[in-house]
């Protein structure tokens, strides 16, 4: 029987939490993304708090687009005075893929990254339709 929880996800949380309120944060907040879709084009925003530019990485390859993102944010200096309770920094590798068809190529997207936003513009090509080719036997007589 499930039963609602009456400490959140946690046990231990209300207790480390007590003196400093309630804050979260997680890896989930990364990577969140908006696709917006515009007459001619796709809008992908995706968020990426904390992120350097240089840790971006987008790749494509057969019809996938994929964001590769690397995070190390590991200031560890030892106190001599306390220990650490609760660490809540990434530090790690995350990548999300999209489909954006095989007609597109790297030269079609249009990639910006500005205050922990990567904005990335993909145009949108339609499937050709392969044109048959008949070729034809010659009958003679």
């Amino acid at each position: 029987m499930l039963m609602p929880s009456i400490f959140g996800e946690n046990l231990f949380d209300d207790f480390f939490n007590f003196p400093f309120g309630y804050y979260t944060t997680s890896t989930s907040d990364l990577m969140k993304t908006d696709i917006k879709d515009a007459d001619d084009h796709y809008e992908i925003t995706m968020n990426l708090p904390g992120i350097k530019k240089e840790n971006v990485k987008a790749e494509l390859k057969d019809g996938y687009m994929t964001i590769h993102v690397s995070s190390n944010t590991n200031n560890d200096e030892k106190d001599e005075n306390g220990k650490y309770i609760r660490r809540e920094r990434f530090s790690g590798n995350c990548s999300r893929s999209f489909y954006v068809g095989d007609q597109i190529t790297e030269e079609d997207i249009k990639a910006k990254f500005e205050n922990g936003t990567l904005t990335m513009i993909v145009p949108k090509k339609e499937a050709q339709p392969q044109v048959e080719n008949k070729k034809y036997i010659a009958i003679e007589g």
